[in-house]
């Protein structure tokens, strides 16, 4: 027998606010269908003025909690996977802890950016298969309209605001493929590439900087990268690409979600996709898109799962688990 992180509940949270392309049309020489033609973005939403990233964490976190039929005094750890912190420090992990009522856990923020649901998923698979954690609250929220350059076309249109959030428990495992929990992770980072996507500030530089990408050289790597490392972690867990039932991948662009799975040998059928209506919530698009899965009925227990994600850095992962 073994210890293995199981899936007790998951939830998501969305600002009230829906910007779809055409409100883009006044500003910006773009078009709706020239966005959803490059990115099939078709909407997103953005946070209220005074809405932080840790108010949106706390409402998927709430969310996830009463999925798995707990509450903020049943977790022991808070991993909040976020590039848009509310403040320098303390962590926007420990706001959350405060917004639920735990005060006996420990809570830490994480930054891989769009990869950073991922790289949580893994520390939190470590936690707890090492004993260190038996309940894990993790989290990935991003409000990415308050790095937006409005004037660049290529990149604003891309990008949305939201939280999703996952409750993991420890349990025993007979250890083998059909048992639920994560099955396998894998995590990989290349700072070679780390002008590629990137902010053009931050505290040590005193500038806040915005939002820049070379959209073209990122597409590149992104397919290549993202079958890889799915491919990777199926390997570890023993598992094919022909075990898959769904792959949940990063919400990023649609173009990229194709040609990813493609690459995998699995069919859209079977790939969980919200890029229409969220764009891209960089850390938060896999627990959105798992929680929005879960709601459509797409993932059931027993299903095996796939996500995968690339972000700045370069930074890129995958996790298997079954549902």
């Amino acid at each position: 027998m073994t210890i293995r992180a199981i899936v007790r509940g998951v939830g998501h949270y969305l600002p009230d606010r829906v910007v779809p392309n055409s409100e883009f049309e006044a500003t910006l020489d773009t078009t709706d269908a020239w966005i959803k033609a490059r990115s099939g973005i078709e909407r997103r939403h953005f946070a209220a003025t005074g809405q932080t990233t840790s108010d949106l964490a706390t409402r998927a976190a709430k969310d996830a909690l009463s999925d798995a039929g707990m509450d903020g005094s049943d977790i022991d750890t808070i991993i909040l996977a976020t590039s848009t912190a509310d403040l320098t420090f303390p962590s926007s992990a420990t706001m959350v802890q405060r917004n639920i009522g735990n005060t006996t856990g420990y809570a830490f923020d994480i930054q891989a950016v769009c990869a950073g649901f991922v790289f949580a998923l893994a520390n939190a698979n470590a936690l707890i298969i090492s004993g260190q954690a038996k309940r894990v609250l993790v989290i990935g929220a991003e409000t990415f309209s308050r790095i937006m350059d409005w004037t660049d076309r290529g990149t604003c249109v891309l990008f949305g605001d939201g939280a999703g959030a996952m409750v993991l428990e420890a349990a025993q495992s007979a250890d083998n493929p059909d048992d639920r929990g994560i099955l396998a992770t894998d995590l990989n980072s290349d700072g070679t590439y780390c002008d590629l996507l990137y902010v053009d500030g931050g505290v040590s530089t005193q500038n806040t900087g915005m939002l820049r990408m070379q959209g073209k050289e990122v597409f590149r790597h992104a397919v290549e990268k993202l079958a890889s490392t799915a491919t990777t972690a199926l390997q570890k867990a023993g598992l094919g690409h022909e075990d898959v039932d769904w792959v949940v991948p990063h919400q990023a662009n649609i173009r990229i979600i194709q040609s990813t799975a493609k690459k995998l040998g699995v069919p859209m059928e079977r790939v969980v996709v919200t890029v229409q209506d969220h764009g891209n919530t960089s850390a938060a698009s896999i627990p959105l898109a798992l929680s929005v899965g879960v709601q459509r009925g797409q993932i059931k227990r027993g299903d095996l799962v796939v996500t995968e994600a690339i972000g700045g850095g370069l930074a890129w992962g995958a996790v298997v688990l079954r549902w």
